[in-house]
């Protein structure tokens, strides 16, 4: 399975993200212009060969108008137009997108805004995003979902984040690091301040870090086959880059996880598919119930739940809370994976998305139900006309 492992000892900051990534392509140029294709209004992509601390790596320069601002300047409010939730989805909306980039795009919008509500203790419809509502910023978040839907990982892992100390200087005054909103956004993900003193985590680092990121910690086995470094625009004592490492995962026995079980006999079909949909929203890779007989003969339903290490607290916590049950069962074990991406096709009836999953010699495809029922209802047909008109 491919995996990318994202390096954040020095922070993570949108262009820096995007940066690392685009270095992992073998042919740079090409996708740049894909990125310049999207005509994000007034935006323009340009790779720059940076060197910080005598290592060498790119710049993604997103210039607006022809100006380019600091990468994190953009992220901290001041001088530019102010914009909405209502006016970004319009940006969004309007830009030449795969569906699923599209949706990513926004819901890390989505994330930000809610943050920013929290902290501000304001409704999200009245959330204004500063220098995140201009068009370089959009361009940021667009730039890193597109050339991550591209390269299409089938797992992505990073470092614990350093977010820096000291103070950083907002639209709303001086602010202690991390800003008030980048700590709401890495809430549960392990941080650090480190040694340098100044802002290295941005709140669209985060949210986008947040949404991608699968687990975070020590880097995984891994048979590395490229290392992208993505520069800031600032110089600190330390290389001030994202690093990401692609490769191959090496564990062969596939991905630590834990199997939680609990046995129910006393909750209505309806509570107990409200407590797997909590348990889907918090993340968990899989739920499902099997019916079991229980004492005296009488029908159960036994729930079980496999997560990743990191996250057996939370959902012990959410399987007693959701469920009748008196105490959670729990064994180690282990998951492997094929690497799964979606691709959208130009077929004969416009584009549809498809479901590849690979590895271990295999490959295997299936259209995205959502899309072959949605032109099932269209014409006025069934499923099996229309995969036989694709």
């Amino acid at each position: 399975m491919n995996e990318l492992y994202f390096d954040c000892s020095m922070g993570a900051a949108g262009d820096m993200l995007s940066a690392s990534v685009l270095e992992l392509f073998d042919d740079k140029d090409a996708v740049l212009a894909e990125l310049n294709a999207l005509s994000i209004p007034g935006v323009r992509f340009a790779a720059e060969a940076s060197m910080k601390c005598g290592v060498k790596g790119t710049h993604l320069s997103v210039t607006v108008h022809g100006a380019e601002e600091d990468e994190h300047l953009h992220d901290r409010g001041g001088h530019h137009h102010h914009a909405g939730p209502r006016e970004i989805r319009e940006i969004v909306t309007a830009l030449p997108l795969p569906e699923t980039v599209r949706d990513d795009v926004l819901a890390v919008y989505e994330s930000i805004a809610a943050a920013e509500s929290a902290v501000h203790g304001v409704p999200v419809t009245e959330i204004h995003f500063h220098e995140l509502g201009t068009m370089d910023a959009v361009a940021d978040v667009t730039a890193f979902c597109f050339l991550l839907r591209r390269l299409a990982p089938g797992r992505i892992a990073a470092s614990p984040v350093c977010v820096g100390s000291g103070q950083v200087k907002c639209a709303h005054g001086l602010l202690p690091v991390p800003a008030p909103a980048t700590a709401l956004l890495l809430r549960d993900v392990p941080i650090c301040s480190g040694e340098i003193r100044g802002e290295l985590c941005t709140p669209t680092g985060a949210a986008l870090l947040k949404y991608y990121v699968n687990s975070f910690g020590p880097m995984p086995l891994l048979r590395t086959k490229k290392i992208g470094y993505g520069m800031g625009t600032r110089d600190f004592p330390a290389a001030n880059c994202v690093r990401a490492f692609w490769g191959e995962s090496a564990d062969e026995t596939g991905e630590e996880m834990t199997e939680l079980r609990c046995d129910l006999d006393d909750m209505t079909a309806e509570a107990v598919a409200f407590a797997c949909e909590r348990l889907r929203a918090a993340g968990a890779p899989e739920v499902f119930t099997v019916p079991i007989v229980m004492k005296k003969g009488r029908p159960g339903t036994m729930l079980t739940v496999l997560c990743r290490p990191e996250q057996r607290a939370e959902m012990i916590s959410l399987l007693l809370r959701h469920t009748a049950t008196l105490g959670v069962r729990e064994f180690p074990c282990r998951r492997t994976d094929l690497s799964r991406r979606v691709e959208t096709v130009e077929t004969a009836l416009g584009p549809v998305r498809k479901k590849i999953s690979e590895g271990s010699g295999l490959r295997r495809e299936k259209w995205e139900y959502e899309d072959l029922a949605r032109l099932a209802r269209e014409r006025d047909c069934s499923l099996e006309e229309i995969l036989d008109l694709l």
